[in-house]
């Protein structure tokens, strides 16, 4: 299977369907996910195989079950596809230790999967994990903390 069609299986399979038997199938048990962050220092990579790739959108769709991912765009090089996606979803029930809120989310995405005899191998990831905290409520909108971090205490025009 061709890289691209190996991702788009990836998301319709284990992101939309909840199809979690595909995991086995579409993600090498050594895959390694790079966690994209701005921090000095090298980029974390984590160990993330079938297993607990599965695990992982399991967290996310027990927390948002009407998740939903949308491929926006998508350009494959050789063994390479970049994704960027929007996930869409309402807070219901717990989500990394934060109990539901009923509040709806809209996060953007960026993914690069690298692949290699149809399997994912390696993965970079960068996620508005900033947005999502907002759009919960659990931190203050973007001008509010510009704000209150030039010390004039109040919203910028």
């Amino acid at each position: 299977m061709e890289p691209r069609a190996v991702v788009a299986r990836y998301f319709e399979e284990l992101w939309e369907r909840r199809n979690f038997a595909a995991a086995a199938l579409l993600i090498a048990e050594d895959c390694v996910t790079h966690q994209l962050r701005s921090a000095d220092g090298p980029v974390p990579n984590t160990p993330r195989g079938p297993t607990a790739m599965r695990e992982h959108i399991m967290v996310w769709t027990r927390g948002f079950p009407d998740l939903t991912v949308t491929v926006e765009a998508s350009v494959a090089d050789r063994d390479r596809v970049v994704s960027w996606l929007v996930f869409r979803g309402t807070h219901k029930g717990p989500w990394m230790g934060i109990t539901a809120t009923g509040r709806s989310i809209v996060v953007r995405s960026v993914v690069m999967h690298r692949i290699a005899d149809g399997r994912i191998v390696e993965d970079w990831v960068l996620t508005d994990g900033l947005g999502v905290y907002q759009q919960l409520g659990l931190v203050d909108s973007t001008p509010t903390l510009i704000a209150r971090g030039s010390g004039k205490g109040r919203t910028p025009a």
